[in-house]
């Protein structure tokens, strides 16, 4: 059970961690575009700044959220980690797993809030008298966060490989 756990949490990070990258790929072909049309055609490719504003930054950095957490790489504090070994620092690794995903469920919650909002609302933004719908990136962030807090969750409340249950 908990390998195929392991591999789920896995499989989930990597792929969002996987369009993330694709979104990057995919920016760095639209932003060589829009300057190659700008400068040999004076014609840019239309609503450049708004799709890379709206879309491929969101994508890049929301998406990955599970991925940091999953390895680890998030920002942590350590001056008393030495201190705590054995139960105290399993305590406290639980701790913080509780408070950091609690963290991203309430961003989860709001921003789902936020993205139901302009869903209904179906926000756009105005760029050469064409409308670019943006309601859709705005589900980005709870998808990012809501699945960072069950990494954060999973990883904090799993015994570690090789520990006591």
């Amino acid at each position: 059970m908990r390998e195929s756990l392991d591999r789920l949490v896995v499989r989930i990070s990597d792929g969002l961690a996987l369009v993330g990258a694709i979104g990057v790929v995919a920016m760095l072909v639209h932003i060589t575009a829009y300057v190659i049309t700008r400068q040999f055609s004076h014609a840019p490719v239309p609503a450049t700044v708004e799709i890379v504003s709206y879309y491929y930054m969101i994508l890049i950095a929301f998406l990955p959220l599970a991925w940091a957490e999953r390895r680890g790489d998030m920002i942590s504090i350590e001056i008393f980690a030495f201190l705590m070994k054995g139960r105290v620092g399993r305590i406290n690794e639980i701790f913080v797993a509780l408070v950091t995903a609690g963290v991203y469920a309430m961003l989860t919650y709001t921003t789902w809030l936020v993205a139901m909002r302009e869903f209904s609302a179906r926000s756009f933004v105005i760029s050469l008298s064409v409308a670019i719908p943006v309601w859709p990136s705005y589900f980005v962030l709870p998808i990012g966060f809501g699945l960072a807090a069950v990494v954060t969750l999973y990883r904090g409340l799993m015994p570690k490989q090789g520990t006591a249950k």
